[in-house]
C-alpha cells in the first residue's frame, strides 16, 4: 500500500488538517504515514494528533514518527512539504526590520522582501531534501505546501529536473467558495479556469450550466460599497479579471496600494497582519502542546470541507479516480505569454500515473503583465542562490513592485544588508558576502 511521508510535520495545525483527509478516504486503508520534524517537541505533538485521529476514526494505517528524515522518505510514494525554515521568529524579524526602513507588507511569505528571505533560507532545506528524495525514494512525488511557492517550486526544478514536484495551495478553491457566496450560487455546481502564478493568477472563465457569472458579480459589487472596499475587488474592476489571493496577499504584489497611506484606508489593507497570524498559531500549537502533555486527547480543529490537495493527489495515485485541481509546475508552454520554465499556477489533471497539468495558452495581456513583474523577482530570487551572487539579492528587491513603488535603490540595498545580517547563518554563504557595487557590477 501507499507510503506518505510528511516533512515538517511540526506544523501540526496543518498536519491535523492533512490527516483527517487522507483518513476519510476508505481506498488508503493500510497506508504507512511516516511524520518528520527536526523538532522533537513539535513531532511528538504531531504523533499525538495522529494516533488520536487513527483511533477516532478506526482507520487501518501505520503511523510512525521520526527526526530522521531520510528513515521517514525512504520507500515513500508521496513527500508532502510543509516546512517553515526559522519559524515565528524569522516571520518578526522578515516584518521588523523591513517596517523599520519604511516599507509595508501584510503577509509577507510570497514575493517582496519577506518573500525573497523566506526563500533564501528554505531553499538549502529544499536542496537536501531532494538530495534524499534521490537517493531513497526516486519515484516519490514532492507535493509542495511551504511558500514562497513559486520560487520554491523554480529552484527545486533548476536544481533536481528529474523531480516530480507539484506546488499545491487552496486559494483558487477558496476564491471560488467566497464569489459563489456573494451571489448565491452552490459552489459544486459553477464550472471555473484559472491560470497565472501562485497567489496571482486569475479566474478566466466562472459559470454556472454555462451562463457566465461576472455579470452577477458585478451587480453584487454595485449595491454593496463595503464589497468595492477590497484590493482584489479593486483590480477586478480595472483589469477585467478576479486575482485568486486575498487582498491581503494581493496588496503586496503590486505597486498601486501599500505606498499610498490613503489607499491603506480606502481598501482597509491590515498592514503586518501575518504577524498575528504567526501568533496566533503558536498560540494554537502551544495550547495543543499542553493538552498532550497533560495526557488529554486533541480534538477537532479541522474542516470537513477544507478539500486540500495532497489527500486528492494522494487518492487518485492509488486509485485512478480522476479529477482536476490547480498546481504550481515549470511553464513548458502552458502559459504561451510567460516565460518559459517560470513556475506557473494552471489546473491539472489526476490519476494513478500522477499530475497532468493543462495547456491554457494566452493570458489577457493586462494579467500577463503583473505576473511577468512577479515572476522578475522570483527569476532573480532563485538565481542569487545557483549562482552564489549576492547582488541578485537585492536586484530581486529592486525588481519587486510594491518594494521599488516605496524605497529608493540606496535605501533598497541597505535594508537587504540589514536582512542578511539579521537572518545570518540561515542563508546560503555566498550570499552572506558584501556584494561588489564599485567597479564590479555588471
Amino acid at each position: 500500500m501507499i507510503r506518505i511521508a510528511f516533512v515538517g510535520a511540526g506544523s501540526v495545525v496543518f498536519t491535523r488538517q492533512l490527516l483527517h483527509d487522507i483518513l476519510s478516504y476508505p481506498e488508503l486503508s493500510g497506508a504507512a504515514i511516516a511524520l518528520h520534524d527536526i523538532d522533537p517537541e513539535r513531532l511528538q505533538v504531531a504523533a499525538a494528533l495522529a494516533d488520536h485521529a487513527v483511533r477516532t476514526t478506526g482507520a487501518e494505517v501505520t503511523v510512525t514518527a521520526t527526526t530522521d528524515r531520510r528513515a521517514a522518505l525512504a520507500g515513500a510514494d508521496a513527500v508532502v512539504n510543509m516546512i517553515a525554515v526559522g519559524g515565528h521568529r524569522a516571520t518578526v524579524t522578515d516584518f521588523e526590520i523591513p517596517a523599520a526602513a519604511g516599507l509595508r507588507q501584510t503577509i509577507g511569505d510570497t514575493l517582496g522582501v519577506g518573500g525573497i528571505f523566506r526563500a533564501l533560507r528554505t531553499f538549502p532545506v529544499l536542496k537536501s531534501l531532494a538530495e534524499d528524495m534521490a537517493e531513497v525514494c526516486p519515484q516519490a512525488w514532492l507535493l509542495n505546501y511551504t511558500n514562497p511557492m513559486a520560487m520554491n517550486i523554480q529552484y527545486l526544478t533548476a536544481i533536481a529536473p528529474k523531480l516530480k514536484v507539484a506546488g499545491l495551495c487552496h486559494s483558487v478553491y477558496w476564491t471560488v467558495r467566497g464569489l459563489c457566496d456573494i451571489i448565491g450560487v452552490p459552489h459544486d455546481e459553477v464550472d471555473v479556469l484559472s491560470a497565472g502564478v501562485n497567489h496571482q493568477a486569475w479566474i478566466l472563465r466562472w459559470q454556472h450550466r454555462g451562463r457566465d457569472l461576472y455579470p452577477d458579480l458585478d451587480a453584487a459589487i454595485a449595491a454593496d460599497a463595503d464589497l468595492a472596499r477590497r484590493v482584489r475587488v479593486d483590480m477586478y474592476r480595472r483589469l477585467g479579471y478576479y486575482p485568486t489571493e486575498t487582498s491581503e496577499h494581493s496588496s503586496e504584489y503590486v505597486p498601486w496600494y501599500l505606498g499610498h497611506t490613503s489607499e491603506i484606508a480606502r481598501l482597509r489593507i491590515p498592514v503586518g497582519d501575518y504577524i498575528g497570524i504567526s501568533a496566533e498559531n503558536l498560540a494554537e500549537y502551544k495550547e495543543l502542546r499542553k493538552v498532550v502533555a497533560d495526557g488529554g486527547d486533541p480534538v477537532g480543529g479541522w474542516e470537513s470541507d477544507a478539500a486540500e490537495y495532497a489527500p486528492q493527489v494522494i487518492h487518485s495515485l492509488v486509485t485512478g479516480t480522476p479529477r482536476t485541481i490547480q498546481v504550481t509546475t515549470p511553464n513548458t508552454g502552458l502559459i504561451s505569454n510567460l516565460p518559459e520554465g517560470a513556475a506557473v499556477e494552471v489546473p491539472a489533471t489526476l490519476d494513478r500515473l500522477g499530475v497532468h497539468p493543462h495547456h491554457v495558452g494566452a493570458l489577457p495581456p493586462q494579467l500577463a503583465a503583473p505576473n511577468r513583474h512577479f515572476l522578475n523577482v522570483v527569476d532573480l530570487v532563485v538565481a542569487a542562490a545557483l549562482e552564489g551572487d549576492p547582488r541578485h539579492i537585492r536586484h530581486a528587491a529592486m525588481a519587486d513592485p510594491a518594494t521599488a513603488a516605496t524605497l529608493t535603490v540606496e535605501e533598497i540595498w541597505s535594508l537587504c544588508d540589514a536582512m542578511v545580517e539579521a537572518h545570518g547563518d540561515a542563508l546560503p554563504e555566498p550570499l552572506r558576502r558584501a556584494p561588489v557595487v564599485a567597479g564590479g557590477a555588471r
